[in-house]
C-alpha cells in the first residue's frame, strides 16, 4: 500500500532465529524489536526457559534472571513481530518521495489580516488610501502597517479580500461609494454602492480574489472612495473589524 517517509524495514515470511555470543552477563540486545517476552522461544544450553521467570524482554533488550557464563550456549527464536511506526528523520522525505497530488508548499501562509483601529476622515469624492493600521496577525512580516501595503515574499496566487463600512459624516447625505483592491499602484478589483436614491448614511461593501504575486516586487493595497452631499467621508474603525484587509496564500 503507499505511505509516506521510509519504508519499515523489517518483513517476516518466517521464525527468525538468533544466536548469541555470552558471556558473564544477564543483558542482551535481540535482532528485532519485540513487544515482551512472549514472543520469543529462549534456548540456554539446548533447554527452553519460561518467559517472565526466566527472562523478559521489551523493544530489543533481552534481560536475564540469571547471568550466563561464556561457554554457555544460548539462542532465540521469534515467535512474533512488533509492528512499529517508523518516523523518518529531519530533512530526510523530499518532494520526489511525496506525490505530487498530495504536496502542499506554504499552503495558506503567507497571510495577514489588518484592521482600521478608529474612524479615519476622508475628503468628499476623493480615492484614498484606507489605513488598516493594527494586525490581528502576521505570519511572516510582509504587512506593512505603516504604509498599508502587503508585499509577500513567496511567489504564488493569494486570496486577497477587504470589507470597509463607509459613511457620511452629515446624516442622509451619502450619495456613491467605492471599494478598490490594489496590485502595484492599479486598480485590480473595485467593489461599488450607489445609495444615492435611498436616503442611506452607511454602507458596508466588500470584495475579494485570487491574485497573482510574484513573490519580489508586487504589492498590495486598498483605496475607498466616498461622494456625499454634504459634508465629507468617514471609513469606520474599531476593534469591531468594521474595515479590514486580508490575504492568504492558496498555491503556486
Amino acid at each position: 500500500m503507499p505511505f509516506i517517509g521510509n519504508q519499515p524495514a523489517l518483513s517476516y515470511t518466517s521464525f527468525a532465529k538468533q544466536d548469541f555470543t555470552t558471556s558473564a552477563t544477564t543483558s542482551y540486545t535481540l535482532d528485532n524489536p519485540v513487544t515482551n517476552e512472549n514472543e520469543i522461544a529462549l534456548f540456554i544450553n539446548f533447554v527452553r526457559q519460561e518467559p517472565t521467570t526466566a527472562y523478559t524482554a521489551s523493544g530489543t533488550t533481552l534481560t536475564l534472571t540469571s547471568a550466563t557464563s561464556a561457554s554457555d550456549d544460548m539462542y532465540c527464536v521469534f515467535l512474533g513481530k512488533a509492528v512499529q511506526t517508523v518516523n523518518p528523520p529531519n530533512g530526510s522525505v523530499g518532494t520526489a518521495q511525496i506525490s505530487s497530488s498530495a504536496r502542499a508548499t506554504n499552503f495558506l501562509y503567507p497571510a495577514f489580516l489588518a484592521y482600521v483601529s478608529s474612524d479615519q476622515s476622508v475628503t468628499d469624492n476623493v480615492n484614498t488610501k484606507i489605513q488598516f493600521d493594527t494586525e490581528d496577525f502576521d505570519t511572516d512580516n510582509y504587512y506593512d502597517n505603516s504604509t498599508y501595503t502587503f508585499t509577500p515574499l513567496v511567489a504564488g496566487k493569494y486570496f486577497v479580500y477587504s470589507g470597509a463600512e463607509l459613511r457620511s459624516s452629515v446624516a442622509d447625505t451619502l450619495e456613491f461609494t467605492n471599494l478598490d483592491i490594489r496590485k502595484n499602484g492599479s486598480i485590480f478589483l473595485r467593489t461599488i454602492s450607489n445609495p444615492k436614491d435611498n436616503q442611506q448614511n452607511t454602507v458596508s461593501i466588500y470584495g475579494g480574489l485570487v491574485i497573482d504575486m510574484n513573490g519580489t516586487t508586487d504589492f498590495l493595497d486598498v483605496r475607498a472612495q466616498i461622494a456625499v452631499s454634504s459634508g465629507g467621508g468617514v471609513i469606520e474603525g474599531g476593534t469591531d473589524r468594521a474595515s479590514y484587509f486580508g490575504a492568504y496564500r492558496i498555491g503556486a
